[in-house]
């Protein structure tokens, strides 16, 4: 009589199929978180953008100055603070504008890598199927918040687009020009 089992050739196989499928469900999983993470960075900038829009419609007096911003978390670790902060107090629409800069500053901080915020005039956009952060308008241009992160690509490297930087998560168009 001969004996029923499997044979370690078998086993084997086995064995590599079960450490193929647990391979693919933990690559499954760090996608998924990554792509999770993504969606948060890509909230918070969204609610930055829409946030920093409407102080600018409420003190639009101050579009010049607004369009100073161009905030580099990694480049200015930590910005610094306005003479008037205009919590609760009277300010100057200046001073408003400037406390509205500062605030922006601070959450981008806080709330992405690396991240960067730039108000600007700029009528393209988009180049090559993605948004870019040089500005290409003039005083006719509308008015846009560009809000973005140094992201990284799968494989860990760096995402840039075509010129070598990062590209902006959001841009939000404030308004028309005057």
């Amino acid at each position: 009589m001969r004996a029923r089992g499997y044979t370690l050739l078998e086993i084997l196989i086995a064995l590599v199929l079960l450490a193929l499928g647990i391979m693919g469900g933990v690559a499954l999983q760090m996608a998924a978180l990554r792509a999770r993470h993504q969606a948060v960075l890509l909230s918070q900038a969204t609610q930055l953008a829409t946030a920093l829009a409407e102080r600018m419609r409420a003190n639009p007096a101050q579009t010049d100055l607004y369009l100073t911003l161009n905030y580099d978390a990694h480049a200015e670790p930590s910005p610094a603070a306005p003479v008037a902060l205009c919590h609760g107090d009277a300010c100057a629409a200046a001073q408003l504008a400037l406390s509205d800069m500062y605030e922006a500053k601070l959450q981008v901080r806080q709330a992405m890598p690396a991240g960067r915020v730039l108000i600007c005039r700029d009528a393209g956009l988009w180049s090559g199927g993605s948004l870019r952060w040089a500005c290409a308008g003039g005083a006719a241009a509308p008015l846009v918040v560009k809000v973005g992160w140094r992201g990284k690509n799968p494989d860990g490297t760096p995402l840039v687009d075509g010129a070598g930087e990062s590209v902006p998560g959001v841009a939000l168009a404030v308004g028309a020009a005057p």
